[in-house]
């Protein structure tokens, strides 16, 4: 059975046991996330086979214009005695074939606080594997300690290329790399302009054995199950070998780091990041069971240094501040302004790490354009781009919680000026179509080509759900806006009338044109390119959720019936309704099957804190909304293992699928949770 290990000395575990006759999906299927704070990683699937073109022992955040780069897609790795050989590590081919001895030998993964864990038995030897990124630093330790039986020989071939993850395989640089051995330090120079990778064990010792070979037709299934391409080939410079004696451990480092920061070993950085890790669980207030604490390591992995944009840390450091921000998703996801504002609460402020949230609100200021904040920033570059009409308003509400939990007036007085700003830019109109309608107040949004909503999928030209018009949730979030500027222009010392009014002919003429009485819930969208919108989507939740909701309230139970009975599942809320012509079940197939089914009925795991606040708000029974999260326990074992994925099918079984960690994913149920949990309690 997997399970979620309850210990009291809080010390925070998910351990898989496997045997050899197990079914091989299971750790074909389930993945591991190791990061660094910098946006960096490493990540695979338990059978250390790759399985996505992202996977990686090592893809640093590189300086701009670089980003996430692979550079260490795979290491070979076994365990030698006498005749005998065991592959620890292994690869799949163009022909299906499986190349490892992982299956066979694994006893158990284990995900210890953040390090993914392996244990393995053979001819009477006990080994163990542990992967840690050291915090604030490009590198990896790959490290193995044999815990019983005689000593073993590890050979160690670690595989280089140099591409970005989310690249095609064909833009990968070509072999052979150029490899420096100066006085037992290996580099291999992968990229003019970036730093040298370095590659070595710690404590030091072995031997290294030059062998260059090229490793072809390796594929990865998932892309292969896309229709995308899969196969490529691999170069490799040689590899190591070291003997391995009971209770002592090794590691294989790579890294871009000085030579300087690679002097210490693998217990070293373990207990480092250890140490590290529960300093932070110290913050939090209160006792915390371990689906709790699980979470809270989930969302320490999406709080990062702008690792490739490095102009960032000296503007925070010019005004004694420091620069941080949010990755959305690994493995493909950058920092985009709307997931961090929804995410800012659960990931910093529910695990009180203030400073944090502090940082990131100051951060997304700097680049406050034409009242808009940045959609999102490109993989590698310093420009963020501007296209959405809805992250600017959720800035509001994540400034609402921040301002909430820490009283911070002189930090909202400092981007006061700014937030004045936004809404003048709003009601005068600013870019993509977006401003105010002085007709009722409301706002509307829409440019040729562009999906301005977080239902954002776009294939080609075709916009999936282009929703232009007036889209109910950014109705809400203008009115919650609005709302707050009267709260805080209070506190700044002037008259909040200007606001009051704004906000009370947004919420009159929201409530006259939004209701759908034949259906008993919200327009999705009014005065769009045809009309109005009747379809059932989960977007009306924000209508009640929010600080100030613009809803009337006797509405809200017979909105929050519709949506439990069409939309609710037990990972979130359906983004469409069943039934609708345009209702997809499954996420699967090529982008463009993907992209149809993205937001036309995909679960999306981070609804379910919105929808549990309305329930809560509505007076709804707290324990039911407790039991609403009861599927993300289990979960937890799932997919990518210690954390919570982006999306799921919209019919059972509920398939995971998208990014294996999502930020706002985690975000919002570890908020939702630590709510009902209090509620639940205090009823």
């Amino acid at each position: 059975m997997d399970e979620i290990c309850n210990t009291p000395s809080r010390h925070p575990q998910i351990v898989l046991p496997w045997r050899s006759d197990g079914d091989l999906t299971r750790l074909l299927s389930r993945e591991w996330l190791v990061t660094n704070g910098l946006g960096g990683y490493a990540s695979s699937s338990l059978m250390n086979v790759a399985t996505r073109r992202y996977h990686g022992i090592f893809v640093p955040d590189l300086p701009s214009p670089r980003g996430r780069t692979l550079m260490v897609p795979r290491l070979d790795e076994e365990a030698e005695f006498g005749a005998t050989r065991v592959r620890l590590g292994g690869v799949e081919y163009a022909d299906g074939r499986v190349d490892t001895d992982v299956s066979n030998y694994l006893t158990e993964f284990c995900r210890e606080w953040q390090t993914p864990t392996w244990r393995f038995a053979f001819h009477g030897r006990r080994l163990s594997k542990r992967i840690i990124m050291p915090y604030g630093q490009n590198s990896v330790y790959v490290a193995y300690c044999l815990e019983a039986g005689e000593p073993v020989t590890l050979r160690l071939r670690p595989f280089v290329t140099f591409r970005r993850p989310d690249a095609s395989l064909s833009e990968a640089r070509k072999p052979p790399f150029p490899l420096t051995i100066v006085e037992g330090r290996y580099e291999v120079h992968l990229c003019d302009e970036v730093p040298d990778l370095k590659l070595c064990l710690r404590p030091e010792g072995g031997v290294f054995v030059a062998d260059h070979i090229i490793s072809t037709q390796i594929s990865y299934r998932v892309d292969r199950d896309r229709g995308s391409p899969h196969v490529e080939s691999l170069s490799s410079p040689g590899y190591f070998l070291i003997e391995l004696e009971r209770d002592r451990s090794v590691a294989f480092v790579a890294s871009v780091e000085p030579w300087e920061m690679l002097e210490r070993g693998s217990d070293a950085v373990i207990s480092g990041e250890r140490d590290r890790l529960q300093r932070l669980m110290a913050q939090w207030p209160g006792e915390k069971d371990e689906f709790e604490l699980l979470l809270g390591l989930a969302a320490d992995q999406f709080i990062v240094f702008p690792g490739s944009r490095l102009e960032e840390q000296t503007l925070a450091q010019a005004s004694a501040d420091v620069a941080r921000t949010v990755m959305a998703g690994y493995h493909w996801f950058t920092d985009w302004g709307r997931d961090t504002m929804i995410s800012l609460e659960g990931l910093t402020l529910s695990t009180n790490r203030h400073r944090e949230a502090r940082a990131i609100l100051l951060t997304f200021a700097r680049y406050i354009r034409d009242g808009l904040i940045p959609n999102l920033f490109p993989e590698g570059e310093r420009t963020g781009l501007y296209h959405t009409v809805d992250a600017t308003l959720w800035y509001f509400h994540a400034l609402d919680r921040y301002y909430e939990h820490t009283k911070d007036r002189e930090t909202l007085l400092t981007l006061y000026p700014g937030l004045v700003q936004i809404i003048s830019h709003h009601m005068s109109g600013t870019r993509f179509g977006i401003g105010m309608d002085p007709q009722d107040g409301l706002l509307k949004a829409g440019a040729d080509g562009y999906a301005l909503t977080w239902m954002d999928a776009k294939v080609g030209g075709w916009i999936v759900t282009p929703r232009r018009g007036k889209p109910v949730e950014v109705q809400a979030l203008w009115y919650n806006a609005v709302s707050l500027m009267g709260q805080w222009a209070e506190a700044a010392g002037e008259s909040p009338e200007r606001w009051l009014g704004i906000g009370k002919q947004i919420q009159d003429s929201f409530n006259r044109r939004f209701w759908y009485e034949p259906g008993g819930y919200l327009y999705d969208v009014i005065d769009g390119e045809s009309g109005h919108d009747v379809s059932l989507r989960p977007n009306q939740v924000l209508t009640m959720s929010l600080r100030h909701p613009v809803l009337r309230k006797d509405r809200w139970t017979l909105v929050l019936s519709v949506v439990r009975d069409r939309l609710l599942t037990p990972f979130g809320l359906r983004s469409l309704a069943p039934g609708h012509r345009d209702y997809k079940s499954m996420y699967f197939g090529d982008l463009r099957a993907r992209d149809a089914a993205y937001h036309q009925g995909t679960v999306w795991a981070w609804l379910i804190g919105p929808y549990i606040d309305a329930w809560m708000k509505a007076g709804l029974d707290p324990a039911e909304a407790c039991r609403l999260l009861d599927g993300f326990r289990e979960h937890l074992s799932d997919h990518g293992i210690g954390t919570i994925s982006e999306i799921f099918d919209g019919d059972q079984p509920y398939v995971p699928r998208g990014c294996i960690a999502q930020a706002w994913s985690v975000a919002e149920v570890l908020r939702a949770y630590q709510k009902t949990q209090h509620d639940h309690r205090d009823a």
